[in-house]
């Protein structure tokens, strides 16, 4: 029997061979550029082990990166806000801020954030649906706009009372604003009925981060637009973890399970209002390429009935940097005395898990709450990787009790310092979604989230290290696996 080159077996073999040498070395000067080194080794491990998926995957999701013309937006309205905002009086700061806060300040205001305003009131609302009842009551006042931006958005039976509220409004010539994301929307429970509420009623609806090619809309397929906020007339906003939707997300899994999330919600007064409208507005010209400006004053500024100093710090692809990773970080090595974290994703990176190995070793008391049950296995894996450091560095772990997720995200820092927004503490929110946080200086609204944090604590168990070792060795085996996972961005 007779061969030609291209039938003989060896030399399909030596082109897989030279494919595949060629795809190894190729991915060792493309992957780790200006990647983290974790990110890049986990990427590497998945193109030598899995060449051909592995390079899919990395071509589809390799780039966590909005593209560039989302990130020209972006610049477009920092500059313009800074530009805007520069002298304007955002209220009287509280005395004697010490040198690390106002340092910090500076880093997040380098990084893009918004100024740091003074004279700021604020109320957090614990209770599920009750904080969806104040933002209801609140639209319902609205003499010129609303403004909702919500990661999810459902007209569903527990948010009845606040989109009839929009309906109201908007009947009486109010303007509706609306921002939600894409991905997280589109075909999932009462998405047609909520697009045709929010279509009938008149409101100026947009999707977020669409991923439309036919349409000229793509950027990675998982990127998202994870923001919660709400601004009626400039006066009032609402911003935190919660999404407008009930707390079983509708979802059939879920309600079988009986889980149901808690969160927690800031109801604002004062300048820092128009820093969250401005992160709206942000990605509205983002969405739509334009502002409104018939009807919102971006920065005329009311002074709230509060004492509080608050800063908007908005984060995610469109910013060159990891805004919030930056700012959790510098507050953990900043903190004196108590740090808390409540996340219910908890996947640091090397230096955010280093700065809070190292708050323990300075002597603080480190505390973290996160959920006793996952709704999402691989990030419920991950997060279960860290337990063994952390509990080993002197954290005190507590475990909500399932079957609740607990949803909130928040960073205290001491007796006067703490974050409340969007953000986790993951690799997906620091790398992956758009967040808002908001830092805020004052005594009042500690005691506030010493309260919320102690009735966390009474309904959690706290993971002792000797338990956490009695782990069967398949669950450490998913948990490493899903720690290597996660670095893929």
């Amino acid at each position: 029997m007779e061969f030609t080159a291209f039938e003989f077996p060896g030399w399909w073999l030596f082109l897989v061979f030279v494919a595949d040498l060629i795809v190894r070395i190729t991915a060792i000067i493309v992957v780790p550029r200006n990647r983290r080194p974790t990110a890049a080794m986990a990427w590497l491990l998945a193109i030598y082990f899995m060449p051909f998926v592995g390079v899919f995957l990395f071509l589809l999701i390799g780039n966590p990166r909005l593209p560039r013309k989302r990130r020209r937006m972006q610049r477009e309205i920092n500059q313009y806000i800074r530009e805007t905002s520069e002298g304007l009086d955002f209220g009287t700061l509280r005395p004697d801020a010490p040198a690390w806060f106002t340092s910090v300040v500076t880093l997040n205001r380098n990084l893009g954030a918004m100024p740091l305003a003074g004279d700021n009131g604020a109320e957090l609302i614990s209770d599920y649906e009750e904080s969806i009842r104040r933002m209801a009551d609140e639209v319902l006042r609205a003499e010129q706009y609303v403004h909702v931006e919500f990661y999810i958005l459902q007209s569903d039976k527990t948010t009845e009372v606040f989109f009839a509220a929009l309906e109201e409004v908007a009947s009486r010539g109010v303007k509706v604003r609306v921002l939600l994301d894409y991905w997280a929307n589109r075909g999932k429970p009462f998405y047609r009925t909520t697009i045709k509420r929010l279509t009938a009623m008149g409101a100026d609806w947009h999707h977020m981060l669409p991923v439309q090619p036919l349409r000229g809309k793509y950027q990675r397929p998982d990127l998202r637009n994870h923001r919660k906020l709400i601004v009626i007339d400039g006066k009032v906003a609402f911003t935190g973890s919660q999404n407008m939707t009930d707390s079983t997300y509708n979802l059939r899994k879920n309600i079988k399970r009986g889980l149901h999330w808690v969160d927690l919600m800031v109801r604002v007064q004062g300048p820092v209002v128009a820093s969250i409208d401005a992160v709206f507005l942000s990605d509205w010209y983002s969405e739509t390429g334009s502002t409104p400006s018939e009807d919102v004053g971006l920065f005329e500024v009311e002074t709230g009935p509060g004492d509080l100093d608050c800063q908007i710090v908005p984060s995610g692809p469109g910013f060159e940097f990891q805004n919030n990773l930056k700012l959790f970080t510098a507050l953990l090595f900043a903190a004196q005395k108590r740090v808390v974290i409540v996340s219910p994703y908890f996947v640091p990176d090397e230096g955010l898990l280093l700065a809070v190995q190292t708050a323990c070793q300075r002597g603080l008391q480190v505390e973290l709450f996160v959920s006793e049950e996952g709704d999402q296995a691989m990030v419920y894996h991950a997060q279960r990787s860290y337990y063994e450091a952390l509990l080993r560095a002197g954290v005190k772990i507590y475990l909500y009790r399932k079957p609740y997720i607990l949803h909130t995200k928040s960073l205290t820092i001491d007796d006067d310092v703490a974050i409340i927004g969007s953000s986790n503490m993951d690799m997906r929110s620091f790398g992956l979604n758009l967040e808002i946080s908001m830092l805020v200086r004052g005594e009042e609204f500690i005691e506030q989230m010493r309260r919320v944090e102690g009735d966390y604590r009474s309904l959690s168990r706290e993971l002792t290290l000797e338990e956490w070792m009695k782990q069967p060795l398949r669950s450490t085996v998913l948990d490493n696996l899903a720690r290597l996972t996660s670095a893929l961005q």
